[in-house]
């Protein structure tokens, strides 16, 4: 995710403002930039590319005393120049840097251009300046600007914004996070503590719906207008611990980091029935679908056979699902009435990119679905459609794959609306199932230290099997992956049926099974192969629902009700299973052997 950083003090604000920008480089970013305010003077750096590259534009030293800093990963608009933060208003005097989506960007851009108010990037971000510009022009002073702006704001979001008249920092917190950190007689702030931890261990955390004010000698907090005080927490970590949260590795990091990568998703996209895209799919090229292909690698393609079940269900259109390296567009398909859907976390899977070029090459039309704005596959395909998650570091995919399945899951509504297919009442049923993830994930990772205690207690066993039905097959295929990569155990996922037509002769009292019993996953149906597996002495650890077969199952994960999304619920216990197992044993879990994050080779 995108990074912040701030200074109010007394020193030279440059070289704390890029040194800060480089502790965040962990987070992942494609551009970088820093505003300096000396005077009356505001004076903005930015750069497409790395922190390195922003460093080479910079003078050795300034006047200024307050700043602020940018990392973005972009969503709106591709990695350039004009689209790098901070942004700046008409005059010049006001910046801002931003994390998060403002969702009625559009309709406020849309308002201030007929105002007369000129925009220099495609960003979402750059309203802000534009509203405070507008609200300073009405005679209001910068903190009144500052919060009217904010308060016409739709979406999640944490900002920090300088004027060229001031020495403070204004700050504006909703769901995205900031904390400040106390120094003597200088005041930092961050989008997480790494960004000044060198220099204060002393900080403030803002909570949603804080508007605050920093200036060399401290903060001031207010909430709803009115004064509050926040507490200041001391940060005993060292720098890389810091920079994971705490964690000690990226993956659990990334696990816990999944609600907040679900709110990304959904951000500004479901209506009440309805989605909003932001793709050009013409509704009679959509009514015209004779089939969907889904092209894809590893958790991808266990995220496209998800949305493949989705898609046919609620779409009502075929839907095939392709190991990308084994793609080939077949005869007897036209290709003008086949989408092909390429799903890549990084945008850069070789095998990915390559089955998109073989159907761009017949004609078909390419829907990319990825993370990474202006990535290759994003630059190949007709269209693409963002899943927003944040960079994931850590090598084995985790929040990417549940905002990958959320984000197709729109698709399918968008899809099965257009053609007609699906009506409002059943649209709306499945969207309130999509948008009671962010909390119902989160339940799942509150019962961490159960996962924990389950985990530690099967972690040396033989062999892991992992079993589900119709959406709870892609997802114990999903679990399966996570354990081998991570754990170096042998572990095997495949439909629960399939169990007695050849796995069953390795089922031992050594070999756990672990089962999909929810909602979406047949669980009455796959309760008979959990009786099987319990029959042979086998342990069973379910991840259930409603109380289905919770009298077979040695060690329940319960998952609230949510309709065809309780599978993917399901698979959070799943990844916090083997991350468990994989800590127990010592693995090198970010960085798994013979593994790569991308893979740019085919």
């Amino acid at each position: 995710m995108c990074g912040i950083v701030g200074y109010a003090g007394h020193r030279d604000a440059l070289p704390l403002l890029a040194g800060g920008l480089s502790n965040l480089e962990y987070r992942g970013y494609d551009s970088a930039g820093i505003a300096l305010c000396a005077g009356d003077d505001v004076t903005v750096y930015k750069t497409v590319g790395e922190v390195d590259a922003l460093r080479e534009t910079l003078p050795e030293s300034s006047e200024a005393t307050v700043g602020i800093g940018h990392t973005r990963w972009s969503t709106h608009g591709k990695p350039t120049d004009g689209n790098a933060h901070p942004h700046t208003d008409c005059t010049g005097e006001i910046a801002v840097v931003h994390n998060g989506i403002i969702d009625n960007y559009d309709a406020l851009k849309a308002e201030l251009e007929a105002e007369g108010h000129t925009f220099a990037s495609q960003t979402d971000t750059e309203v802000v300046p534009h509203l405070v510009e507008a609200e300073r022009a009405a005679g209001k002073g910068v903190k009144a600007a500052f919060e009217s702006a904010v308060a016409r704001l739709e979406g999640s979001f944490a900002l920090a914004m300088v004027a060229g008249d001031g020495e403070e920092i204004y700050l504006a917190r909703r769901d995205s996070p900031l904390c400040v950190g106390h120094g003597d007689g200088e005041t930092f702030v961050g989008s997480d503590v790494t960004a000044f931890l060198e220099h204060a261990r002393e900080v403030t955390y803002l909570e949603n719906g804080d508007i605050a004010v920093v200036t060399p000698d401290g903060i001031t907090v207010e909430h709803d207008g009115t004064p509050v005080e926040r507490p200041v927490e001391r940060i005993e970590w060292e720098a890389d611990a810091a920079e994971k949260g705490g964690y000690e590795h990226y993956m659990i990091k990334e696990i816990h980091e999944q609600p907040h990568a679900l709110r990304q998703a959904l951000s500004g996209r479901v209506g009440h029935g309805s989605v909003d895209l932001d793709v050009d799919l013409p509704e009679e090229y959509v009514r015209s679908l004779e089939e969907i292909q889904v092209v894809a690698c590893g958790t991808s393609h266990h995220a496209g056979l998800y949305a493949a079940r989705l898609l046919e269900s609620h779409a009502d259109v075929r839907t095939t699902v392709h190991v990308a390296s084994e793609y080939g567009f077949t005869g007897g398909r036209d290709p003008s009435r086949t989408l092909v859907v390429a799903v890549t976390q990084s945008g850069e899977t070789a095998e990915t990119l390559g089955a998109l070029r073989d159907a761009a090459r017949v004609g078909a039309r390419t829907l990319a679905v990825t993370n990474v704005v202006g990535s290759s596959v994003a630059r190949a395909a007709d269209e693409s459609l963002y899943i927003r998650a944040g960079p994931e570091i850590g090598v084995a995919a985790t929040k990417t794959f549940v905002s990958q399945v959320a984000t197709l899951a729109l698709l399918a509504v968008h899809v099965g609306r257009e053609r007609g297919v699906l009506s409002a009442a059943a649209a709306s049923e499945l969207l309130g199932d999509v948008r009671g993830l962010p909390g119902a994930v989160q339940r799942a990772l509150d019962a961490d230290q159960q996962v924990r205690d389950v985990a530690e207690a099967y972690a040396d066993s033989e062999a892991f099997f992992f079993i589900g039905r119709y959406l709870g097959h892609p997802v114990a295929l999903e679990g399966a992956l996570k354990l081998k990569e991570i754990s170096y155990d042998h572990a095997e996922g495949f439909p629960a049926g399939e169990l007695k037509h050849g796995p069953l002769a390795l089922v031992t009292e050594e070999t756990p099974v672990i089962a999909v019993l929810t909602e979406g996953a047949r669980p009455d149906e796959t309760l008979n192969s959990v009786k099987e597996a319990e029959s042979r002495g086998a342990p069973v650890i379910g991840c259930h629902s409603d109380g289905h077969g919770e009298k077979f199952i040695d060690a329940a994960f319960e998952v609230p009700a949510l309709g065809e999304m309780e599978p993917l619920v399901a698979n959070v216990y799943m990844q916090l299973f083997a991350y468990h197992v994989a800590n127990r044993k010592g693995r090198a879990i970010d960085k798994p052997r013979n593994l790569a994050k991308s893979v740019t080779v085919e």
